[in-house]
């Protein structure tokens, strides 16, 4: 079996990294590339692009709100005009610098409260995935199986590529238990590979409530910014490994 193995990187700012993007970048096969807003900056962007092309792992912009201090993870007042520029804004940036180094943006992936204003506003997400296209009918968009986005990939046209969320806890309705909660972030190392075995074996996750939830996902996301990432990402892949899996770039994987 294929399967992905991706994060979100390039998210510091300036001098300061908040995670160890080299470490993970020699672990993952695709990396979501935060594009200036909720955090990364030009200088990082080009340093992160050009680290994944020299491991060969697949790229994608990883758009957020205009929001440094919050860290993306705040909703904002925005129109949707607002939200569809900023997104192609940011999309267009990362595809610039990865022309620089021979390199292509293959997906995108909506960091935080941007994604969660997508899937609350099934008008919205489609002005979204239709924004995308324009600008390049290649790009595929992670999402979580069954919810806004997903369906407003398919009806613009677009490949939607579904995550199994290996470090958050999930609710019986399949959405992620909000941050803040208790045991929302699932930062143990036997437990992550635990849900990773799981879900490599019968396509389920253990709910919050304990219940078995089905989860239908071409590739496997780990936070950067989860305590322990890196070492958290190690144990993912020698779980996909293990289990006889063969760790492939999401731009790689068939429908």
């Amino acid at each position: 079996m294929k399967i992905d193995l991706n994060s979100d990187m390039g998210e510091g700012f300036g001098r300061w990294r908040i995670a160890d993007d080299d470490g993970l970048m020699d672990t993952v096969s695709s990396a979501n590339i935060a594009c200036g807003f909720h955090a990364g900056d030009y200088a990082i962007m080009d340093r992160t692009v050009r680290l994944a092309k020299e491991k060969g792992v697949g790229i994608g912009a990883h758009p957020g709100l205009p929001d440094l201090m919050g860290f993306g993870r705040r909703a904002m007042a925005v129109s949707d005009a607002d939200m569809e520029s900023m997104m192609c804004y940011q999309i267009g940036a990362l595809q610039g610098i990865a022309a620089r180094h021979g390199h292509r943006v293959t997906h995108v992936s909506y960091h935080a409260a941007f994604g969660n204003m997508a899937n609350a506003d099934e008008g919205l997400a489609l002005r979204l995935t239709r924004a995308i296209a324009a600008l390049d009918r290649n790009l595929s968009v992670f999402c979580m199986p069954g919810q806004a986005t997903e369906r407003a990939a398919e009806k613009a046209g677009l490949r939607a590529q579904t995550l199994f969320l290996a470090d958050r806890a999930y609710t019986t309705a399949g959405t992620l238990v909000p941050r803040g909660q208790p045991g929302a972030v699932i930062h143990d190392l036997a437990g992550v590979r635990a849900r990773v075995k799981q879900f490599l074996q019968d396509g389920s996750v253990t709910t919050i409530d304990g219940a078995r939830l089905p989860v239908r996902a071409q590739s496997i996301l780990v936070h950067s910014d989860t305590p322990g990432s890196l070492e958290l990402a190690r144990a993912i892949r020698a779980e996909i490994e293990t289990s006889g899996g063969v760790l492939t770039p999401a731009c790689q994987l068939g429908n």
